[in-house]
C-alpha cells in the first residue's frame, strides 16, 4: 500500500543554522592556525545577543566577538528592523580550556592511537533514489531553500524576502520504496512588512509556487520533475505573515537541527550534533565516516540503500562495533553481518585514521552549517582567515571529502563485484 514520508529544512537564517554557521566559523579559525586544536564550541542567539560557550585547546588567539559578527552580516541580518543586526548585537563569550580529564583520553604519543573524543553511536545513510544518494524528501527541501536564499541575496525577484525560511516536503511512495509524487510542499518565510495581510500572503505564495519551485525544477533530472504534478498541496506561510523572525522571533543553538544536518528522518541518528566540534569528535567525524561507507557501498552496486552504525568508548580507539541494515535491498548474497565484517576490513574507523582518510583536520566546517552535512558536492577551494591579532593565512582545502566516490573500486574488489 501506498505510503507518505516528510522531510524538513530549514534555512542559513534560521536561528539555529545561525548559531551552528557561528560555531563553525571558529572551529576553522581554529584548525587554520592550529591543526591540532581541540574545539568545542556553542552558540545561543537571540533578540540583539550572541553567547559563545565551550571548550577549546589551541595555540592560536582569535577575534571570536567579530568572528560571529562576520557570519551574521554573511547570512544577512544587516537591518535593524531584524531586531538581530552584525554590527550592533551584543557578543559574550564564555569559552575556556577544554578538560584535560577528557584530553588524556584523546592525545597519545603515537598518532594513530587516538583514542575517541567521546562514547557513543553514529550512522551513515546511502539510498539510490537521488543522484547524490540522499533521501528524495530532504534533497527537495534542502534545494528549496538554497533558492530561496539565492533571490533574497540577488535581490532583483521577490526582494521582500528576509533570512529566516523553513521548508518541507511530503512525498509518496509505491509498496516497493519508489517515489511515485510529491504530495505536499510547505515554506514559511520571514518577509517585510509590505502590503495589508491578504495581499501579501496571496503575492508571497504565487511567488513560490512561480518563481522558486520552477527554479528547483530547472536542476533535477527528468525522473523526479515528472513528480512534480499540478496535484501538490502548497502551503506556503500557513500560519500568516512571517515579519518577526530570526533569533528575534526564536531563539537558536548549535546542534538543534540534526535531522535536518543529515537524512531528513531516513535512516537512523545517534544523537549527537556536528557543529561547533573538531574531529577528534567522533560524533562528527565518525557521522561522516559512515556516510562515506554507505555512499560508496550503494553506488559500488551492493545494496539500494543502507544504514551504517558505529559505536565508540571514549579514549578507545577501535570502534566497539560495526553494524550494517540493506533493508532487504542487498544485492550480494550476504547477510548484513557479513557485509558490516567486509565494511570492518575495508574501512579503518579509528578516529586517526578517518581523519587521514577525509582530510578532516582542514578549516572545512562552515559549508556544512547550513542545508545539510551530507549529499553536498566536493569542492577544492582557496580560503583566508584572519587570527585575533589580524594575521591572515591562505589555504587550498577540500570540502565535503565524505562525498565522494573514491573507495568504489575498492568496494567492489572486496565483495567481488
Amino acid at each position: 500500500m501506498p505510503y507518505l514520508f516528510t522531510s524538513e529544512s530549514v534555512s542559513e537564517g534560521h536561528p539555529d543554522k545561525v548559531a551552528d554557521q557561528i560555531s563553525d566559523n571558529l572551529v576553522d579559525h581554529f584548525l587554520a592556525f592550529d591543526p591540532s586544536s581541540k574545539v568545542a564550541c556553542e552558540t545561543l542567539v537571540t533578540t540583539g545577543q550572541v553567547v559563545l560557550a565551550g571548550e577549546v585547546k589551541s595555540k592560536t588567539y582569535l577575534d571570536v566577538q567579530q568572528l560571529a559578527r562576520d557570519v551574521i552580516k554573511r547570512i544577512g541580518y544587516t537591518k535593524s528592523e531584524y531586531m538581530f543586526e552584525a554590527n550592533s548585537c551584543g557578543v559574550l563569550s564564555a569559552i575556556h580550556e577544554q578538560s584535560p580529564d577528557i584530553n588524556q583520553g584523546v592525545e597519545r604519543t603515537k598518532a594513530e592511537d587516538q583514542g575517541a573524543g567521546d562514547q557513543g553511536m553514529m550512522f551513515g545513510y546511502a539510498t539510490n533514489e537521488t543522484e547524490n544518494y540522499m533521501p528524495l524528501a530532504l534533497d527537495l527541501s534542502h534545494r528549496i531553500l538554497q533558492e530561496l536564499a539565492a533571490l533574497r541575496k540577488a535581490g532583483k525577484k521577490m526582494k521582500y524576502l528576509r533570512p529566516d525560511s523553513k521548508s518541507q516536503v511530503t512525498i509518496e511512495y509505491d509498496d516497493n520504496h519508489k517515489p511515485i509524487r510529491i504530495d505536499s510542499i510547505v515554506v514559511s518565510t520571514q518577509h517585510d512588512d509590505f502590503d495589508v495581510d491578504k495581499k501579501m500572503l496571496a503575492q508571497i505564495k504565487e511567488d513560490v509556487i512561480s518563481i522558486v519551485i520552477p527554479k528547483v525544477k530547472k536542476g533535477l533530472k527528468k525522473n523526479i520533475q515528472k513528480l512534480f504534478t499540478k496535484d501538490i498541496t502548497y502551503h506556503v506561510n500557513p500560519t500568516g505573515k512571517f515579519v518577526i523572525g530570526g533569533p528575534h522571533g526564536d531563539t537558536g543553538l548549535t546542534g538543534r537541527k540534526i535531522i535536518v544536518d543529515t537524512y531528513g528522518g531516513k535512516g537512523a541518528h545517534g544523537g549527537g550534533a556536528f557543529s561547533g566540534k573538531d574531529p577528534s569528535k567522533v560524533d562528527r567525524s565518525a557521522a561522516y565516516a559512515t556516510r562515506h561507507i554507505a555512499k560508496n557501498l550503494v553506488a559500488a552496486g551492493v545494496a539500494d540503500e543502507i544504514l551504517v552504525q558505529v559505536s565508540y568508548a571514549i579514549g578507545v580507539a577501535k570502534p566497539t562495533n560495526i553494524y550494517v541494515n540493506t533493508n532487504g535491498s542487498a544485492k550480494v548474497k550476504m547477510t548484513d553481518a557479513q557485509i558490516a565484517k567486509k565494511v570492518a576490513q575495508v574501512f579503518d574507523m579509528r578516529p586517526y585514521a578517518i581523519e587521514k582518510r577525509l582530510k578532516l583536520r582542514k578549516p572545512i566546517y562552515s559549508d556544512t552549517a547550513a542545508y545539510g552535512h551530507m549529499g553536498r558536492t566536493p569542492e577544492k577551494k582557496k580560503l583566508t582567515f584572519v587570527d585575533g591579532s589580524g594575521k591572515s593565512k591562505t589555504m587550498n582545502v577540500e570540502t565535503f571529502t565524505w562525498e565522494k566516490l573514491d573507495y568504489v573500486s575498492k568496494v567492489k574488489k572486496a565483495f567481488k563485484l
